[in-house]
């Protein structure tokens, strides 16, 4: 009964400071979507440059989040999360002294190393909980996305105080501080690591399986759209309805907060309906929102009997708020049901496969910054980077539709339990 106890003590306190340390890495990964308006200015960069600036992070966290799958399945996830924390701080220091464009570009390559962390923690905290609620584990830790809120309330405030390269300072110093209550407050369990004769390379068949290149599709939606649209939208605001800096960081928070803390929710509802039934109503809603974000502001002319008339059709900054809050709540849902998927199908691979989905979600938020910048160049239409997600979404609904929604109800007692 003591040991039983003492296993719990341990899940929960790893789960705590380990979401924590997810929380304080997004935040630094998300740092340019506040500083990057200054730098934008000061650096005379156009919206595609900016889109660049902005993704360098994304990059790299996406591309070492295979392997730092892999290691954590097989070194275990204590050790992996504290190297990973301690190499970003000396680069989230040096951020304050670069003056060039390449410099920033350069750094953010090694600071998106933050962004792998979502592949060390997702496993390492899987594993300490039975199956039944696994999903709640990994939404509770997945929470830690509000990391990107968190950057949009702290950043701007000291931006406007001390300018913008105090910011990566006091990063730093909040990362090292994450670091050492993350190695006291965390453990370990040689249970929990994959047999030493697993070989990397039969770890790295799963990228043939059809449900992984599925579920990387429906990840790179909830989580590659939440992370491009966190970027995106302090500029945007700024941009489209003229906005102050802090007051454009506070609203786009309306979606990164939500986005981020109600993942935990998502992955209860997982665990009750099944991971099929959240991600299903997940991408409908989606699907409307960036339908009505998609419309342009547009004023045009109607002959009318007696004379013209102009009229006069966009979103307002309340009614875009508001959508853009309702789409951030989707979002979390889906990022968690996408990762129950994940924990029934592959329970001896959640490490790699979590990695092999992180990675597909993460280059979808790298591209889509990118992608935005070069729509609105192109076409001087700032709801272009909407119109584009929007697209991507009917590409989920359609293969989900065929591939699950034709074989198995929807909602209901008879819904199977992914």
């Amino acid at each position: 009964m003591s040991e039983t106890l003492h296993h719990q003590r341990q899940a929960w306190s790893t789960l705590i400071v380990t979401t924590l340390a997810f929380t304080v890495c997004f935040m630094v990964w998300m740092m340019f979507a506040v500083i990057g308006v200054p730098l934008k200015q000061t650096l005379g960069l156009n919206a595609t440059e900016f889109g660049l600036l902005t993704a360098m992070p994304v990059l790299s966290g996406s591309l070492v989040r295979v392997p730092l799958g892999i290691w954590t399945d097989k070194y275990g996830g204590r050790i992996v999360m504290a190297l990973l924390l301690a190499t970003t701080v000396p680069a989230i220091w040096l951020m304050a002294y670069a003056t060039a464009y390449w410099h920033f570009l350069t750094i953010g390559l090694v600071l998106g190393l933050a962004g792998g962390s979502f592949s060390v923690g997702t496993p390492y905290v899987a594993r300490w909980f039975p199956q039944h609620r696994q999903g709640m584990a990994m939404g509770v830790f997945g929470a830690g996305n509000a990391g990107a809120a968190v950057n949009k309330l702290v950043a701007p405030a000291l931006l406007v105080a001390f300018g913008w390269t105090m910011v990566p300072k006091v990063y730093a110093a909040i990362m090292l501080g994450t670091l050492v209550l993350f190695w006291f407050g965390s453990a370990s369990d040689p249970k929990h690591l994959v047999p030493s004769s697993t070989r990397f390379v039969d770890q790295l068949k799963m990228l043939k399986d059809p449900k992984v290149l599925r579920y990387c599709q429906y990840y790179s939606i909830v989580f590659g759209g939440y992370v491009a649209l966190s970027l995106w939208m302090v500029q945007y605001y700024v941009g489209e309805y003229g906005l102050d800096i802090r007051i454009a960081a506070l609203l786009a928070a309306c979606f990164s907060l939500p986005g981020g803390v109600l993942r935990a929710a998502g992955g209860i509802m997982s665990d009750k309906w099944g991971a099929h039934s959240v991600t299903w109503w997940v991408m409908w809603v989606c699907w409307i929102c960036l339908f009505l974000l998609s419309y342009p502001q547009t004023q045009f002319t109607v002959m009318t009997v007696d004379g013209s008339s102009t009229f006069h059709i966009g979103l307002n900054v309340y009614a875009f708020t508001v959508l853009m809050f309702t789409l951030g709540i989707a979002m979390a849902f889906g990022k968690a049901s996408v990762f129950k998927y994940i924990a029934n199908d592959y329970p001896q691979h959640i490490g790699t496969v979590s990695g092999i989905v992180g990675l597909a979600g993460g280059l979808g938020g790298f591209v889509l910054p990118i992608l935005f910048g070069v729509l609105m160049d192109l076409t001087g239409v700032r709801s272009s980077a909407f119109m584009l997600m929007y697209g991507v979404v009917w590409v989920s609904l359609i293969w989900m539709y065929w591939t699950e929604v034709r074989r198995s109800p929807v909602l209901g007692s008879a819904s199977p339990r992914f």
